[in-house]
C-alpha cells in the first residue's frame, strides 16, 4: 500500500511498528509464564500441594472427595462386593482418590501377572501362586476374583503373611466370598521356604514391597520351589547399604568407584540400586530370563521397580561370573551367601 496522504502515512507507521509490538507481547507472555511457574513452585514447596486455580468444589464433593467409579475404572467381571469388603469402594459404591490410586496399582500388577497365569494354566492344566508379604491380600483377592474364580481345577493362591490378625481377616473374607481356592498362612517369608504347609513346587511367586531382605527370602523361596515365574517389587533395601557403609573407609583408598557411595544419601540410593542389580544377576545365574520395568501409578514412591523373571533354563556361567565380580569389586564378599548362585 503506497504511503501517500496523512491517513496512509499513519497506517504505514503503525504497520512498521508491528514486529516491535509482537516482540514486546512475546516478552510479556514469557515474563508472565515465568511468574506463574515460580508461583506454582513456591506454593508446591510451601504446602506440598499445587495451587487450586479451578472453581471451588461443592461441600458434598469436598467431604471425602468420593464419587461413583466410571465403567472404565472397574474391570468387567470384577465383584463389587469384593471391592467393598476391601474398602476400595464405600458401602454406597463410591470411590475416593486414594481408592482409585490403590485400584489402579493392583490392576496394573494384574496386567503383568494375568498372562503368566494363563501361560502356566494352558500348559499345566492348573496354576499355583504364592504371594509373600500379602498384607490385606488386595492382590491375591483381585487375582482370584478375575482369574481363579471360574477355574474348576486344582489352581490355588497361597497368601503368606506374618501378621496374624491380617491372616485371620483374610481367611474370614475368603470364606464369606466362597473363594475356596485361597489359603492364608501365618508365616514369615523365611519360614515359608521349609514349611510343610506349602506344596513342593509353586508355579508363580510374587512379593510386593516385602521389606529389606524379605524380597531375597522370596527369591530363595521361588528358587527352592522351582517357580516358573517370579514377580517382585522390592522395598527398603538396607542390607547392602549397611555393608557398603561399613567397608567404605577400607574401600576408598583402593577403589575409585567408592566415590559413588561415599556420601550417606548416595550410600542409601546406590545400595538400593545395586541390590536389585544383584538380584537380577542371581536370577539369571539360575537360568531365568529377567526384565525390569516401572509400575505406573507408583511414581510418587521410590519403590516402583518391577522385576519379572521367567525360567527358561538359560546358560548360567556368565551371569554367575558377573555377580561374583560385582560383589568383589564393591567389597560385598560377605554377601555371597545371600546372593548364592548354586
Amino acid at each position: 500500500m503506497p504511503c501517500h496522504g496523512r491517513r496512509n502515512e499513519s497506517v504505514c507507521a503503525l504497520l512498521g511498528k508491528l514486529p516491535l509490538l509482537q516482540l514486546r507481547v512475546q516478552r510479556l507472555a514469557h515474563i508472565h509464564a515465568n511468574k506463574l511457574r515460580f508461583f506454582y513452585a513456591f506454593i508446591l514447596r510451601s504446602t506440598g500441594k499445587a495451587p487450586n486455580t479451578m472453581a471451588k468444589k461443592s461441600p458434598a464433593s469436598a467431604a471425602g472427595n468420593a464419587d461413583a467409579p466410571t465403567k472404565h475404572e472397574i474391570r468387567p467381571g470384577q465383584s463389587i462386593e469384593l471391592l467393598k469388603e476391601l474398602h476400595i469402594l464405600t458401602r454406597d459404591g463410591k470411590m475416593n482418590q486414594d481408592s482409585r490410586r490403590k485400584l489402579k496399582q493392583v490392576y496394573h500388577l494384574f496386567h503383568f501377572i494375568e498372562p503368566l497365569l494363563a501361560d502356566v494354566h494352558a500348559r499345566e492344566g492348573s496354576v499355583s501362586l504364592a504371594d509373600h508379604g500379602a498384607g490385606k491380600s488386595y492382590l491375591g483377592f483381585i487375582l482370584y476374583d478375575l482369574f481363579f474364580k471360574t477355574l474348576r481345577d486344582r489352581s490355588h493362591i497361597y497368601g503368606i503373611e506374618f501378621r496374624e490378625e491380617l491372616v485371620t481377616k483374610s481367611k474370614e473374607l475368603a470364606t464369606r466370598l466362597g473363594f475356596d481356592g485361597m489359603s492364608f498362612l501365618n508365616l514369615s517369608v523365611a519360614e515359608s521356604i521349609t514349611s510343610d504347609q506349602l506344596p513342593d513346587s509353586i508355579d508363580i511367586v510374587t512379593a510386593l514391597h516385602a521389606c529389606n531382605t524379605a524380597t531375597d527370602d522370596a527369591i530363595q523361596f521361588a528358587l527352592h520351589k522351582k517357580a516358573k515365574y517370579i514377580v517382585v517389587v522390592p522395598c527398603c533395601q538396607a542390607e547392602v547399604a549397611s555393608v557398603l557403609r561399613k567397608n567404605k573407609g577400607h574401600s576408598l583408598s583402593k577403589n575409585v568407584l567408592t566415590e559413588m557411595w561415599r556420601h550417606p544419601l548416595h550410600t542409601r540410593e546406590f545400595g538400593s540400586q545395586i541390590t536389585n542389580v544383584l538380584r537380577c544377576l542371581q536370577l539369571e545365574s539360575h537360568g531365568y530370563q529377567v526384565s525390569v520395568t516401572e509400575l505406573v501409578g507408583w511414581e510418587h514412591s521410590m519403590k516402583n521397580e518391577l522385576i519379572i523373571a521367567q525360567f527358561k533354563d538359560l546358560p548360567r556361567g556368565k551371569p554367575a561370573e558377573r555377580l561374583s565380580d560385582v560383589l568383589e569389586t564393591l567389597g560385598l564378599d560377605e554377601l555371597r551367601e545371600r546372593f548364592f548362585t548354586h
